[in-house]
Formats: C-alpha cells, sequence, structure tokens
C-alpha cells in the first residue's frame, strides 16, 4: 500500500542521476526536471543543469508528437517518471488471488478483465495493498493500462541519455508531495483540466482515494459559484471518505486538509473548505524554489528524489507494469 512502492519500476538503478517528471492529462503533457544538487570543495551548493518547466496543450492522439517536441526544444537527461492521466488509467478494488507472489499478476489479469476497458492481452497490471478491513477478505488495489499506448509511449520517450524507470499515476504523483508524517492527512488535488481527486495519507501509505467527477473545469468557476454550491458538495465527499476511514477502516481521525488546485480562486476554496469542515484547511505546499509552479505538481510529484528504484526489468522488453 505504500505509494513508495512504484506501480512501475522498469529499469535498473544505474545511469543518469537527474530525474525528471513527464506528467499526461487529458489536455495536455506537462515537463518538469529539476537539477540535482552539487557541492564544492568548501561546502557551497551548486545546480548541475537548467531547471526545465514545459506544457503543451495536446490530446492522446497527438502525444507522441509533443513528446518529440520536447526533445527537439530541450537537452534532456536522466530518469524519467511518467504520470498517467486519469483517461490512461484504470484502478479496481478486488480480492487477493490465493497464489504465490510470482503468478499474481497473471491471476490479476483475468480477475479484472470484465472490470476494465483494457482487453486481456493488451493489458499491463500492477497491485498495492488495500487497508484489511476487520475480519475481512485481504484486498488489493490494481494498476492497469494498456501495453500498446505505453509501449509507444515509452518508446518516443527513450531517446538520447533519457531512460524511464517508472509509471506511475496522479494519486502517487500527489501524495508524494506531502511530507512523511505519522498522522492521516487528507489531499484534494488536481491539475489543469483534470478531476479532483481526494487521497488520504498515513505513515507514506496510501488509505484512500476517490477520483470526483464533474470538476475538471473548475478553474472557470467565479467566487459565487464556488461559495453556493461547489464547495458544498466537495465537503460532502470529503465527510463520506472520512467517514469510510475512521469508521470502517478503524483509523484515527485526520489531522488536516491539504488543497492542491492550480486555479485562481485557490485560497478562496481553502477559506470556503475550512468553514465546512472540523479538520484544519490548508494549501500543500511545493517544495521551493518551485513552490509557484502549482500546474506542475504531478510532474513535480513524480521528479522529487526521496522514492527509491530497485526493480531491474530488460529495456527491450518494452514497457510494463511489475510489482
Amino acid at each position: 500500500m505504500s505509494f513508495l512502492t512504484k506501480i512501475s519500476q522498469i529499469f535498473s538503478k544505474s545511469g543518469p542521476k537527474k530525474h525528471i517528471g513527464i506528467a499526461f492529462q487529458q489536455q495536455g503533457i506537462s515537463l518538469c526536471s529539476i537539477p540535482d544538487l552539487s557541492f564544492d570543495n568548501e561546502g557551497a551548493e551548486a545546480k548541475i543543469g537548467k531547471v526545465i518547466f514545459q506544457h503543451e496543450k495536446t490530446y492522446n492522439a497527438n502525444f507522441i508528437k509533443t513528446i518529440q517536441a520536447f526533445h527537439n526544444e530541450n537537452d534532456l537527461d536522466g530518469k524519467v517518471t511518467l504520470v498517467l492521466s486519469e483517461a490512461q488509467s484504470h484502478i479496481v478494488q478486488v480480492d487477493k488471488p490465493t497464489v504465490s507472489d510470482e503468478e499474481i499478476n497473471s491471476a490479476l489479469k483475468w480477475q479484472v478483465k470484465d472490470l476494465v476497458s483494457i482487453s486481456a492481452d493488451n493489458m499491463l497490471l500492477d497491485y498495492y495493498d488495500a487497508p484489511r478491513l476487520a475480519g475481512g477478505k485481504e484486498k488489493i488495489n490494481v494498476v492497469c493500462a494498456p501495453l500498446d499506448e505505453l509501449k509507444n509511449i515509452v518508446m518516443a520517450t527513450e531517446q538520447g541519455s533519457l531512460k524511464v524507470e517508472a509509471i506511475i499515476t496522479q494519486e502517487f504523483a500527489f501524495a508524494n508531495l506531502l511530507p512523511a508524517q505519522s498522522d492521516a492527512i487528507l489531499l484534494v488535488c488536481s491539475q489543469p483540466d483534470e478531476e479532483i481527486v481526494l487521497i488520504i495519507v498515513k505513515d507514506n501509505q496510501i488509505f484512500f482515494h476517490r477520483r470526483l467527477r464533474g470538476y475538471a473545469n473548475i478553474a472557470d468557476k467565479t467566487e459565487t459559484e464556488l461559495s453556493s454550491r461547489i464547495i458544498d458538495d466537495i465537503s460532502l465527499e470529503i465527510q463520506r471518505s472520512t467517514d469510510y476511514f475512521e469508521r470502517q477502516l478503524k483509523q484515527a481521525p485526520i489531522k488536516g486538509i491539504k488543497v492542491l488546485l492550480p486555479i485562481t480562486l485557490e485560497s478562496v476554496f481553502v477559506e470556503k473548505l475550512a468553514e465546512n469542515t472540523a479538520a484544519p484547511v490548508s494549501l500543500l505546499e511545493l517544495p521551493r524554489p518551485y513552490h509557484q509552479h502549482r500546474e506542475f505538481a504531478a510532474a513535480i510529484g513524480a521528479s522529487i528524489e526521496n522514492i527509491p528504484y530497485d526493480s531491474e526489468v530488460d529495456a527491450s522488453e518494452g514497457a510494463h507494469f511489475d510489482h
């Protein structure tokens, strides 16, 4: 269940050290390349390479061309984590199969084939543990995506010294922005033109997530529209989520709500949401000095270096999920 276990860990630890996040959205792709830090003989801090934040409006059919444009416009090198949009992946919860670890991915493919729109012969999947209800069966969250699409994306990304090493979903990228802490925190996050996702994180683990529908255009709403209906509806979803976390999962109450919505009225959203909830509400801060790039949050969450990568898979096999 730990978000430190990536949905996919494709390549080995060897190779370049710079880490790059590329986040796919339904109407664009965002790239974030934050340089590594080095220290001279006197201990002074220096950056290696330049900072790159780039977003291109595009659609799924043109993702490959857009990735090529990134290469043409920038001198990219390092390890890449790809962040899939909601449209590119499915997450379903099922009973954990009673098979060996070596057989579990094969078993899951047939277990979830009727729950998702991806055919079994074109499905890449991985899983992470779901919190177990008292007296209930052991559950896992299965993440799956189409093999053909991911293979083409990885092939387009891997040019020069750029290497794809992981594929994750937005939930994991957002959760990685939250500092490790023992208290449970609920995140309210989205990226431009994307739906809002609620995530409850505790002890570096995702205990709960829910994708809300109908909020992809929240950036276009006025303060009156936010105050009159939208905040109330989202507050209700937050209450349902925290009730499940506390009553069904038998967890202590959440200690706070963190908001990351790259909209002009984000501070108004925080203020109004705080009026509807018992837990304190505040902005989810991004790492400085990149904290102003909130529209790149998913790419930043994929590019920061505090996640271990340790799986080794032959690149010639193409992209695939590997638990």
